[in-house]
C-alpha cells in the first residue's frame, strides 16, 4: 500500500436551497468527520475541505418560489448549514461557498485553462425552450415520467424514484416547471467536455487500479464505462453562476457539475497558500466522501476535467454511502420530508452524539438503510445509557465511593486481569482496520467492543461485593476499570467527541495520543473528577412528539397533492337566483346522539328561529360556535336526519385535507341579510 503523508478530504457540497438534514449526514458529513477525526488523533497531516454549492438550478427555482433573488436564498441557507455543521461537531478545516470571488475565479481559470489547451467541443445541440418564459430550460427546469421506472416527478437530469441519471430529452411528456408549459427544441451553443476521450484511461485507472473501491461505486463506474462515454455539456443558459469566460457565450454559466467540484480547490485556496501540495503532490492522498447520486461526477466526470488539466491528482478512493429513508420513506427537501438538522440540535440539546451513534451504526454502507425514531430511541436507551454509559458511571462511582476519586494502584494481575488487558489493543487494531477501509459501522461497533469489555469485567470480578473481603483486589480490579475508561476517551473520539471530551474532563486528563492505547495509560494515585450520567434515557413522549410531526408533515403533503374539484355545469342566472342564502347566527348547538357527524343546531335566520341539521361535529364543539355567523341557505326542502327535520343547509368550505370551515360575514351583519 502506497505510503501518503497528507491527506485532502473533500465533502459534497450541499446545494444551498435548504438546511442539511438526516441522510446528507449519514451518506457525507458524519463518515468524513470521523475519518479526519481519525488521523488528526494519529497526527497525521489531513484537511476537511466543504463548503456550499450555490449554482445549482435548484437555487433559482427555490428563489422564484419565495419571490427573492438566488443570492438571498444563498445567504440564508449557507448560514444555516453553516452553523449546524459547527453545532454538530463536523469539524472543516473551511467551509466555503461557490459564490465566493476565489471560486468564480479559480473556476474561470480552470475553464480558461482547458478552453486554451482545445479540450472542449464547441458545438450548437437542440435543448428545451419555453416560449412562455422566454428562456432555455436547465435540466431541473423539465420535469416528466422517466422512461425507466415511470415516475411522473422525474426531472431532466436524475430521476430521484429510481436514481438513474438522465438527460431532459429521455423524458417522457416533459414539462417546463416555471410555465407548465411543454416546452419546444430549439438551437443553442455549447461547450462540451468529450469524456470519451479520457474512456481508457480511466478504464485502466477504476477497473484495473481500483478494484478495492466499494462495491456500489466501482459498479456504477463500470457500467458507465462498459456503456461508452460521450461528450457532456460543461455550459447552460442560465443567468446565476460562474459566467462562461469565452467568447460568444454572453447569458451563459459553467453547468453546475463542472462548477462545484472545482469548489473544493477554491475552498483549499482560501485556506492555505500551500494548496498545490494538498492538489498536485504525487505524495497527497485525496478522498471524496458522496452520496451515490454524486458517483458518476466524482469518479469519471471531474477526474477526466483534472486529466484534461493536466497538472491534478486523482481521488485514491470515492467512498460513497447508499441513501438513508426515513420511516420507510425516500428523504425529500421539497415535501419537507426529512430530520432537519438545525431542529434536531434545538429539540435534543447537547445529543449531538446520539444522532452521531446512530446515523453511524445504521449508516447505509451497502445498502439503502432506514431511520426510525423507534430505533433512535433503542440505540440510545439499549446500548449508549446501558452499555457505554453503564460502564463509565460503574468504573467511577465506585472509585469515588471506595478511594474519594484517587486512582488505586494496581496489585499482582490475574490470568483474567491480562486477558482483559491484551483486549485494548485487539480493539484499537480493529477500529483502525475497518476506518481505513472506510467500513465505519464495524470501526464504531469494534470501539463500543472496548466498553463491553469494561461491563463484562466488572460484572464478573463483582468488586461490590468483594469489597468486603479482599480490599486489596478491589484495588486492581478498579484500576483496571479506570485503565480501560481512559483508552474508551480516545478509542471513541473519532465518532463521539462530544463524549470523549466530557469523560477525559470526568477523568481529568488531557487526550491520549492514537498510538499511547493499551495497557496502562492513567497513572496510580491520580485524582479524578466528579462524574455524571455520559446519556440519559429518552422516553416514548420525546419520541412520539417526533412521529406526530412527521405524520402531520405526510398529511399537509397529501393536501398538497389533492387536485382542486373541476367547475360543475353551467346553469343559468334565473336558476341560480332562486338560491335564497341569508347570514344567520347560530344560537343553539348540540350533538345529535348515536352520530359522529351531526350536532343538531338552532339557527336565527332573521326570518325565523329554525332547526339545521349539520355533519359538522368532528370540525367544531358545539359551545365553540354558540353565537357564531353563518351562511344559510333557507329555501331548502326540509329533511329528516336522524328523526330530526332539517330546515335549512349551513354552507361549509372544505380545504384539501378535509377540514370544514364556515363561510361566514368578517363583521356582524344582522340575522337574515341576503347573500348575493
Amino acid at each position: 500500500m502506497k505510503k501518503f503523508n497528507r491527506t485532502l478530504v473533500t465533502t459534497a457540497l450541499p446545494y444551498a436551497n435548504g438546511p442539511v438534514h438526516i441522510g446528507h449526514l449519514a451518506g457525507v458529513y458524519v463518515p468524513a468527520d470521523i475519518y479526519t477525526r481519525y488521523l488528526r488523533i494519529k497526527g497525521e497531516d489531513v484537511l476537511l475541505i466543504g463548503g456550499s454549492d450555490e449554482h445549482g438550478v435548484p437555487i433559482t427555482i427555490k428563489a422564484q418560489k419565495e419571490g427573492i433573488t438566488p443570492q438571498d436564498v444563498v445567504d440564508k441557507y449557507h448560514n444555516i448549514i453553516k452553523d449546524s455543521f459547527e453545532k454538530f461537531g463536523i469539524t472543516f478545516d473551511i467551509y466555503s461557498r461557490t459564490s465566493s470571488e476565489t471560486h468564480h475565479e479559480t473556476a474561470s481559470e480552470f475553464f480558461k485553462t482547458l478552453d486554451n489547451k482545445g479540450e472542449f467541443i464547441v458545438k450548437t445541440s437542440e435543448q428545451y425552450y419555453d416560449a412562455i418564459a422566454n428562456q432555455f430550460l436547465a435540466d431541473r427546469y423539465i420535469t416528466g415520467t422517466c422512461p425507466h421506472c415511470n415516475n411522473d416527478g422525474a426531472y431532466g437530469d436524475q430521476c430521484e424514484s429510481c436514481g438513474t441519471s438522465l438527460n431532459a430529452t429521455d423524458l417522457i411528456n416533459p414539462t417546463s416547471s416555471i410555465t407548465g408549459n411543454k416546452p419546444e427544441l430549439k438551437e443553442t451553443k455549447h461547450w462540451y467536455l468529450p469524456l470519451d476521450k479520457y474512456e481508457n484511461d480511466l478504464k485502466k485507472w477504476i477497473l484495473e487500479d481500483h478494484k478495492e473501491w466499494k462495491p456500489n461505486v466501482y459498479g456504477q463506474c463500470k457500467s458507465w464505462l462498459d456503456t461508452g462515454l460521450h461528450p457532456r455539456a460543461v455550459t447552460r443558459d442560465l443567468n446565476w453562476g460562474v459566467p462562461v469566460p469565452a467568447e460568444g457565450a454572453e447569458g451563459k454559466v459553467l453547468y453546475v457539475w463542472f462548477d462545484a467540484p472545482i469548489g473544493y480547490i477554491s475552498a483549499t485556496k482560501e485556506l492555505t497558500p500551500d494548496w498545490e501540495k494538498y492538489w498536485k503532490s504525487d505524495d497527497s492522498k485525496m478522498v471524496h466522501f458522496i452520496g451515490k447520486d454524486n458517483i458518476v461526477f466524482h469518479c469519471i466526470i471531474f477526474p477526466a476535467m483534472l486529466k484534461a488539466e493536466g497538472s491534478y491528482i486523482l481521488p485514491d478512493n470515492v467512498p460513497a454511502n447508499e441513501f438513508l429513508n426515513l420511516e420507510g420513506d425516500k428523504i425529500s427537501t421539497s415535501r419537507n420530508w426529512a430530520v432537519w438538522l438545525h431542529e434536531y440540535l434545538e429539540e435534543f440539546p447537547d445529543k449531538q452524539d446520539v444522532l452521531r451513534y446512530v446515523l453511524t451504526a445504521n449508516a447505509p454502507e451497502t445498502k439503502d438503510n432506514d431511520f426510525t425514531w423507534k430505533d433512535f430511541q433503542a440505540r440510545n436507551n439499549n446500548e449508549l445509557v446501558a452499555i457505554l454509559g453503564n460502564f463509565v458511571n460503574r468504573a467511577l462511582v465506585l472509585t469515588h465511593k471506595y478511594y474519594n476519586g484517587i486512582i488505586p494502584a494496581q496489585g499482582e494481575l490475574t490470568d483474567f486481569d491480562k486477558e482483559t488487558l491484551a483486549q485494548i489493543p485487539v480493539f484499537k487494531e480493529q477500529v483502525e482496520k475497518n476506518l481505513e477501509t472506510y467500513h465505519f459501522r464495524e470501526a464504531l461497533k469494534e470501539a463500543m467492543n472496548l466498553a463491553r469489555l469494561g461491563n463484562k469485567y466488572l460484572a464478573d470480578t463483582e468488586p461490590w461485593k468483594l469489597i468486603k473481603t479482599d480490599e486489596e483486589r478491589v484495588k486492581t480490579i478498579m484500576n483496571i476499570s479506570l485503565q480501560i475508561t481512559a483508552n474508551l476517551s480516545t478509542l471513541i473520539e473519532p465518532f463521539l467527541p462530544f463524549t470523549a471530551s466530557k469523560l477525559r474532563g470526568f477523568l481529568n486528563i488531557g487526550t491520549l495520543a492514537w498510538e499511547n492505547i493499551g495497557a496502562n495509560v492513567i497513572a496510580n494515585h491520580h485524582q479524578i473528577n466528579t462524574a455524571s450520567l455520559l446519556f440519559e434515557k429518552i422516553e416514548d413522549e420525546t419520541i412520539q412528539a417526533q412521529v406526530d410531526k412527521l405524520l402531520a408533515t405526510k398529511a399537509a403533503n397529501e393536501a398538497e397533492k389533492k387536485v382542486v374539484a373541476p367547475a360543475k355545469d353551467n346553469i343559468n342566472f334565473d336558476d341560480f337566483m332562486k338560491l335564497d342564502v341569508r347570514v344567520g347566527t347560530i344560537t343553539a348547538a348540540e350533538k345529535v346522539a348515536k352520530t359522529k357527524k351531526l350536532l343538531k343546531l338552532t339557527v336565527d335566520t332573521g326570518i325565523d328561529q329554525r332547526t339545521v341539521v349539520s355533519g359538522i361535529a368532528e370540525h367544531y364543539k358545539p359551545e365553540e360556535i354558540i353565537g357564531k355567523q353563518v351562511s344559510i341557505l333557507v329555501n331548502l326542502e326540509p329533511k329528516q336526519l336522524k328523526g330530526i327535520e332539517s330546515q335549512g343547509m349551513i354552507l361549509m368550505a372544505e380545504d384539501a385535507d378535509g377540514k370544514l370551515s364556515f363561510v361566514s360575514p368578517d363583521q356582524s351583519i344582522k340575522p337574515g341579510s341576503e347573500i348575493r
